[in-house]
């Protein structure tokens, strides 16, 4: 199973063995989560800066945060739905504030790296439409996550 991930580092921070980290984490939830074949999403790393003004743009939320997930295939109102043959699945974009990586993974009192993927697996089962707004929802979606985490060998330890 290859999922397809363009990554974009407008940080110029983050580390090539991270970037690889990312990779085989979600090659991993993929399978887990038998995503298709080929199909495609970006990861782009940005400043608490760059993350503030995406929530401020699109989440009304005038704060930085640390990971914002936008899923091509939730449909808005009005918007139809495009299905080609053969064609690669979308999942959409993952965005990721490195600052509030190293913030959190300090406050936590883990690794940067447990922390790097928390936050990739947490916006990539958003992608796939998982969500936590409700309590079943979100138990729901936290004990994935934490499965997904595990088996790859990022338990709450590391």
């Amino acid at each position: 199973m290859t999922l397809m991930i363009d990554f974009l580092d407008e940080t110029n921070t983050v580390q090539e063995t991270h970037i690889d980290l990312v990779e085989r984490l979600l090659q991993h939830a993929a399978s887990e989560e038998q995503v298709d074949d080929n199909s495609e999403l970006s990861i782009t790393f940005v400043t608490n800066e760059a993350i503030h003004e995406i929530n401020r743009q699109y989440r009304d939320k005038n704060q930085p945060t640390d990971v914002i997930s936008f899923a091509l295939e939730e449909l808005g109102e009005g918007e139809t739905e495009i299905i080609g043959e053969g064609l690669p699945r979308i999942l959409g974009d993952i965005v990721i504030s490195v600052e509030r990586t190293q913030e959190q993974a300090d406050d936590y009192g883990h690794s940067f790296e447990r922390e790097l993927g928390f936050l990739a697996v947490h916006g990539f089962l958003h992608l796939l439409g998982y969500d936590h707004m409700n309590e079943q929802d979100e138990k729901e979606m936290f004990d994935k996550q934490n499965a997904i985490l595990s088996s790859f060998g990022l338990g709450r330890e590391a």
